[in-house]
């Protein structure tokens, strides 16, 4: 038995640093299903990740600093004896963050025991969910700026995707322009534009958001906009099963491309129950594109992939679209929202299935 939470906190570094002898870590996990706390040691587990991801963050940016500092001051080296810069940053950076992800994690562990964090450590895989989605943000970023790093004296022409500013993929839920895609797509953009595979341009306003679940909903709002009829999709409200066959439509490049897998796992990232992990293969423009089973029903919408592991890719289930949806402010909408109840796909060719939705799937971009 654990006398406190603090002694479950020691005893679980312990156990995910490794420490334990077998029998120890025998016990402890005893003690984990027992009671309960396998959820709260995952956490922990993100947690701990999060730190140092967070640290190596901090650490890569005051190296880059301080290289950049030494380079514009001068070195007494002569040039052909320089290291390229980026040997130099790689160098440094493996023992620096080493360094500075183990001051900060003692750092910031002190600190969150002092404010009493540990009292609060059970939310709700919501909340966890949300924290996910932040850190993949930092991850973003500091991706990025080993991009920039990577390009130093490089005079390549960049992608035309990060220049035209690229967002994602969205997809019709209701004929008359009403839209869903990722919340983090349209985040932060001033103005939306959607594009069809005819190629028609049409402005959206953001009318909605759910950060929680990483959606928001569009409506477009251009005078050439004409309705359409109703979507020949229908959004499941019950779970898929393991292993089940689907497949997505979305924008990975400017031109509409087809991806097919299997249900892989019944929640998503670190035990997301809100989400699904999928077999299908994505890139950053997939994301917001619907994820569809045989029949022709919505199960879930794109929203990212795990770095590192080909392959393993989240999407949001339907069910928390559905309350998405339903939670949209009545004076939000312009006119009203209908959710499509009849399937026209069941029963066809999956060539003829994409041929009837690629028209209710949008090239989403932003500025």
């Amino acid at each position: 038995m654990m006398e406190n939470e603090q002694e479950f906190i020691m005893q679980a570094d312990k156990y995910l640093n490794g420490e334990m002898e077998d029998r120890e870590r025998v016990a402890f996990e005893r003690y984990c299903e027992e009671n309960a706390a396998a959820e709260q040691l995952a956490t922990h587990r993100l947690f701990l990740q999060q730190l140092k991801e967070h640290a190596d963050r901090v650490a890569f940016k005051n190296t880059l600093s301080a290289a950049a500092a030494r380079y514009h001051a001068g070195d007494s080296l002569a040039a052909e004896q320089r290291e390229p810069l980026i040997v130099t940053l790689w160098n440094k950076f493996k023992v620096n963050s080493l360094v500075a992800a183990s001051v900060a994690i003692v750092a910031v562990f002190s600190t969150l025991w002092m404010s009493g964090y540990y009292k609060t450590i059970e939310k709700t895989s919501t909340n966890y969910s949300a924290l996910r989605r932040d850190m993949n943000d930092v991850k973003k970023n500091v991706n990025a700026q080993n991009a920039v790093i990577r390009n130093i004296n490089n005079d390549k022409q960049r992608d035309d995707r990060s220049a035209s500013n690229f967002g994602g993929t969205g997809f019709i839920i209701s004929a008359n322009g009403y839209v869903v895609t990722n919340y983090h797509v349209v985040r932060g953009a001033d103005s939306v534009h959607l594009q069809s595979t005819k190629g028609e341009s049409f402005k959206a306003k953001v009318i909605y958001i759910d950060p929680t679940h990483d959606l928001a909903m569009l409506r477009i709002n251009d005078s050439t906009f004409a309705p359409l009829k109703n979507a020949p999709y229908t959004f499941k409200e019950t779970p898929s099963e393991l292993g089940e066959d689907v497949y997505t439509i979305g924008y990975p490049r400017d031109e509409v491309v087809y991806g097919q897998g299997y249900l892989s796992s019944r929640t998503g990232y670190a035990g997301d129950t809100t989400a699904y992990q999928i077999s299908i293969p994505v890139n950053p423009g997939n994301s917001g594109g619907p994820v569809l089973d045989s029949k022709g029903n919505v199960v879930g919408i794109i929203s990212g992939k795990q770095t590192g592991i080909d392959g393993a890719s989240f999407a949001i289930k339907t069910e928390a679209l559905l309350n998405s949806i339903a939670a949209i402010p009545v004076d939000s909408l312009e006119s009203e929202l209908v959710i499509n109840k009849k399937n026209a796909l069941g029963g066809l060719k999956r060539t003829e299935q994409v041929k009837k939705i690629q028209d209710y799937v949008y090239l989403v971009k932003v500025y």
